[in-house]
C-alpha cells in the first residue's frame, strides 16, 4: 500500500490535495475532541450536534471549510452562532498536512503520514490548553504510547532502517523531554514558591475532587499540589461544606490536611467545598505537570533532540509575546496564555526546520 513506485506512479500534487483534503476531514475530528475531550465526554457518541440546540447535524451540513462557510457561522436550526474556531481548525489541519506531504513525502510517505498524526496532537493540545489551562491524558500519556509505536512502525521518523535504534531514540526522547521540564518544574518550585491571585469581591470559588474552580479556568490539583508541603490559602467570608458552613474563615488546604480555622479534615473527606473570597495563595509553579507529559509525547515522536530544541524554543517564544504584549500594554494577558501553546509551535518549528536552524546555530558559533 505505502510503495513509494506506486505513489509515485500519480502526480506528486494529487497526493498534495489528498492530503490538505484529508487534513481538513481530520480538523472536523479535532474539533469534536478539542469540545468534548476536557468536558469528560465521548468523542464517538453521539453524533456531532449544535451545542446550543442539540440538532443532529446531518452529513451534507458537515463538510469542512464549506459547511461553515455556507451558514455564515451559525447552526442551520436554531441560528446561533458556530465558534470560527471550527473553521480555523480545520482549515489550518489541512495547511499542516499539506505542509507534511510537501516536506516528506519525497522521502517517505509513513514519514509524512507519521508527523501528521504528531500534528494533530499538537492542535487538539494546543486549543484546549488555551480555553482550559489543561491538555487531557488522551494527549500527552496516549502520544506517548502511540509515538512509540509509530516509531516502531516507522523508524525513518528518527532518520534511521532500524527499528531497535528509532525505539531507543523514542525512548530517550520521552526520558530527556520529560525529565528536562520535569527538571525545570522542580526549579521552578524553588524560585517562585507562591502567588497570589486577586478575585472580584464576592467571588465564588469551588473546590471539587479533581480540580479547584475559578469563574474563568479550572485547575487541576495535580498543577497545584506538586509537594506534601503546598498549600492553598485564603481568607473565606462565606465556606460551605456538605454538611456544614463557616463564616469569617481561614482555609488551608494541602494534600494531606484541610485547615478550617479551629477545626482539621482529611480531605480525602471532603469532596466538595464552596467558598466566597477576593483573594487566593497558591503554590506557584513554572510550568505545569502537564507540560512535563506533553514534553514527554513530543520526544516519543521526534527524539530527545527535538524535546531540547522544543524547550529553548518555548521559551523563546514565550519572551517574545511577553515582550509584544507589554509593548502592547496588555501585560495582564501574559497569564492567560498556557505554556503549552508554547511548547506546541516550538515542536512544529522542529519539524519543518530545526534541523537546519541548528545546523545554522553550530556554524555561526564556530564564526
Amino acid at each position: 500500500m505505502f510503495d513509494p513506485k506506486i505513489w509515485a506512479a500519480v502526480p506528486f500534487h494529487f497526493w498534495s490535495l489528498v492530503f490538505f483534503t484529508f487534513g481538513c476531514l481530520v480538523g472536523s475530528f479535532l474539533n469534536v475532541c478539542i469540545h468534548r475531550m476536557p468536558r469528560g465526554e465521548s468523542i464517538v457518541s453521539p453524533p456531532s450536534h449544535c451545542p446550543h440546540c442539540g440538532y443532529s447535524i446531518p452529513w451534507f451540513l458537515n463538510i469542512p471549510l464549506v459547511t461553515w462557510l455556507y451558514l455564515r457561522g451559525k447552526c442551520a436550526n436554531c441560528a446561533a452562532p458556530i465558534s470560527p474556531r471550527y473553521f480555523l481548525v480545520e482549515l489550518f489541519t489541512g495547511v499542516v498536512f499539506l505542509a507534511s506531504w510537501l516536506a516528506f513525502g519525497g522521502q517517505s510517505v509513513l514519514v509524512a503520514i507519521a508527523i501528521c498524526v504528531l500534528l494533530a496532537g499538537l492542535i487538539v493540545a494546543t486549543f484546549i490548553d488555551f480555553e482550559h489551562f489543561i491538555i487531557p491524558d488522551e494527549i500527552t500519556i496516549g502520544g506517548m504510547v502511540v509515538g512509540f509505536l509509530v516509531s516502531l512502525a516507522v523508524p525513518g521518523l528518527h532518520g534511521t532502517d532500524s527499528r531497535v535504534a528509532a525505539l531507543w531514540q523514542s525512548a530517550l526522547g520521552m526520558a530527556i523531554g520529560g525529565g528536562t521540564v520535569y527538571g525545570v518544574l522542580r526549579i521552578g518550585k524553588l524560585l517562585f514558591g507562591r502567588f497570589k491571585v486577586e478575585l472580584p469581591p464576592g467571588t465564588r470559588v469551588i473546590f471539587t475532587e479533581t480540580a479547584l474552580q475559578l469563574p474563568d479556568r479550572a485547575i487541576p490539583y495535580e498543577e497545584v499540589f506538586y509537594r506534601k508541603s503546598d498549600t492553598i490559602v485564603l481568607e473565606a467570608k462565606a465556606l460551605e461544606l456538605i454538611d456544614r458552613c463557616y463564616a469569617g474563615a481561614q482555609v488551608r488546604l494541602s494534600p494531606e490536611k484541610l485547615q478550617i480555622s479551629e477545626d482539621a479534615f482529611d480531605p480525602e473527606t471532603v469532596p466538595h467545598m464552596e467558598a466566597v473570597t477576593d483573594q487566593l495563595v497558591l503554590p506557584r509553579e513554572a510550568m505545569g505537570f502537564g507540560d512535563v507529559k506533553f514534553m514527554a509525547a513530543i520526544g516519543a515522536f521526534l527524539g530527545w533532540k527535538a524535546t531540547i530544541f522544543s524547550l529553548l524554543g518555548s521559551s523563546m517564544i514565550g519572551a517574545f509575546v511577553g515582550l509584544l504584549l507589554i509593548a502592547l500594554r496588555k501585560h495582564e494577558w501574559s497569564s492567560r496564555i498556557p505554556y503549552g501553546p508554547y511548547i506546541a509551535l516550538a515542536a512544529i518549528v522542529w519539524v519543518f526546520g530545526g534541523h537546519r536552524l541548528l545546523e545554522w546555530w553550530t556554524q555561526f558559533g564556530r564564526w
